[in-house]
């Protein structure tokens, strides 16, 4: 699992201005995907325990979203450089380096964990044991919500991401293994195709009974 790793750390610390004037106000132009985060924030309000984390964090715009929504939330992200620009960018918020699947956080004590395509690096035989961790850090009742690149094929499709490898996933395959992980499927959500290559947006939200 290191070998990745090294290899996305490196890659996203060696883009951190440019990624972060790309994609910091890109939700302005993607109202779906800003109106599943916003009802993935209001269900972790309705749990009565507002504390998430917004994993694979990058520049921080989406944790400070979760902020302005109305959650205690942190940001979490491998690359160090992200970190140190998250930080910069967002002074008022807590960000930290952290591996997806080892986080600094105690077992059963979020409401909610966004994870907005910051799983699509990780090789498919791994993943099962990343959505273990996010399951171990959530409260009953807690919400996670995982944003990827969908394919309509059967098998995950490995591509070649502008910043490092990446993989799409078929939705029904995703979904499967959330709910193997432990998870209730709450609501899924496909839309237009999110680059030239023609994937489409999918965005699954769940819930740990």
């Amino acid at each position: 699992m290191r070998g990745h790793q090294e290899e996305t750390r490196a890659a996203y610390d060696g883009v951190v201005e440019l990624y972060a004037s790309k994609f910091a106000n890109r939700l302005e132009t993607q109202p779906f995907s800003r109106n599943m985060i916003g009802t993935f924030a209001e269900l972790v309000r309705g749990t009565g325990n507002r504390r998430a984390a917004d994993v694979g964090c990058g520049p921080g715009h989406l944790t400070a979203m979760l902020h302005d929504l109305g959650l205690d939330a942190i940001g979490l992200d491998l690359s160090p450089g992200m970190v140190d620009h998250a930080r910069r960018a967002h002074p008022t918020l807590r960000f930290d380096e952290a591996r997806m699947e080892a986080l600094p956080v105690e077992d059963g004590t979020l409401g909610g964990v966004l994870a907005h395509y910051s799983m699509i690096h990780t090789p498919p035989g791994e993943l099962p044991a990343l959505l273990a961790e996010q399951v171990r850090v959530l409260a009953p009742g807690g919400l996670l919500l995982v944003s990827f690149f969908g394919t309509e094929g059967p098998e995950p499709v490995r591509f070649d991401h502008k910043v490092t490898p990446a993989y799409s996933w078929p939705v029904d395959r995703l979904a499967e293994l959330l709910t193997t992980a432990g998870l209730d499927i709450v609501a899924r959500l496909l839309h237009d195709p999110a680059s030239e290559r023609g994937f489409l947006d999918a965005h699954v939200l769940t819930r740990l009974p």
